[in-house]
């Protein structure tokens, strides 16, 4: 009884790879480049951009800690958990073979969810540099390829398939990759607001630190979305990112 019991226990290295962990001497090796990755001095240029949060300061709609946590909790991160958070974890598991068809398809819908020509070209340019980043800081085989590939296909660069494959390159987990894309997404939106509006330090981490509470139950649902239920849409978010880019007076690009 104990023998038949005992062989239907998978080794613990069986176990940690079907979770997307590394098994060898070096399996936490990831963690300080995917800090780096995540990092304001990385750079892929999102500094530059507050994704249509100057937009909402210039109507009025986010205007003090209040309404910038409503517009964090009832707008980003819903947008977040069904689109760049899903993104992210089906490149990251097309990239495995690599299946090089569906890192194109997922391209594809990253970008056209962006409604507003603003956005599409922000998220472009950083999804762009993430990539090249990949390709040079680490010589990675695969990143040259994803770049050769989405070069000749012509296909539209995308974040959440770059941070998928930095995870790739990097050996990083899927859960990881995603708690990475959720951090660095929520402190970059926080960044930005603190040059927007009357808010200190203390107020934004303390937002950062409500939103970070509930990131493992977002990335667990975003890990288990299916393909064809990608997708958000916040018209209030969208108008205003259009409206921005006709402003007389502008801190960011988008």
């Amino acid at each position: 009884m104990k023998s038949a019991r005992a062989t239907s226990i998978k080794p613990r290295s069986s176990r940690r790879k079907e979770a997307g962990l590394s098994t060898g001497t070096d399996s936490y090796a990831w963690i300080g480049s995917l800090l780096q990755a995540g990092d304001s001095f990385y750079p892929t240029g999102s500094y530059a951009h507050s994704f249509g949060l100057e937009g909402l300061t210039q109507e009025g709609v986010v205007r003090d800690h209040a309404t910038l946590e409503k517009f964090l909790f009832l707008s980003a991160l819903p947008a977040l958990r069904r689109t760049d958070l899903p993104l992210a974890a089906h490149a990251w598991r097309a990239l495995e073979a690599p299946d090089w068809d569906r890192i194109g398809e997922i391209s594809v819908l990253s970008s056209a969810l962006k409604t507003a020509r603003e956005a599409r070209a922000a998220a472009a340019n950083i999804g762009r540099q993430r990539a090249e980043l990949a390709a040079v800081l680490h010589g990675h085989p695969l990143a040259r390829e994803y770049l050769r590939r989405a070069t000749a296909a012509d296909w539209p660069f995308s974040p959440p398939v770059s941070a998928a494959l930095e995870g790739r390159v990097l050996g990083a987990p899927l859960p990881a990759v995603l708690a990475g894309v959720y951090y660095a997404t929520v402190a970059s939106l926080l960044a930005a607001a603190m040059k927007l509006l009357r808010l200190g330090q203390n107020g934004c981490q303390t937002l950062l630190t409500a939103a970070m509470r509930q990131s493992a139950a977002d990335i667990a649902a975003a890990t288990a979305t299916p393909f064809d239920e990608i997708g958000w849409f916040n018209p209030w978010l969208d108008i205003a990112a259009a409206r921005h880019e006709t402003a007389d007076g502008r801190l960011f690009i988008s």
